[in-house]
């Protein structure tokens, strides 16, 4: 999808760090994950409305 090889992962993860610091870094992670899960969710829910149709 992004096609990120291991290199470039440990320097985001590293920058991320650095900016945002080891106590923020957690809430944004959870609040990363959480909208994606409700991206996917509308997704799908969108996906179902049109085989309905």
């Amino acid at each position: 999808m992004f096609n990120i090889g291991t290199s470039e992962l440990i320097i985001i993860l590293v920058l991320a760090l650095i900016i945002l610091g080891p106590g923020k870094l957690p809430e944004v992670g959870h609040a990363l994950g959480k909208a994606l899960g409700e991206f996917k969710k509308a997704i799908r829910d969108v996906k179902d409305d049109i085989d309905r149709k």
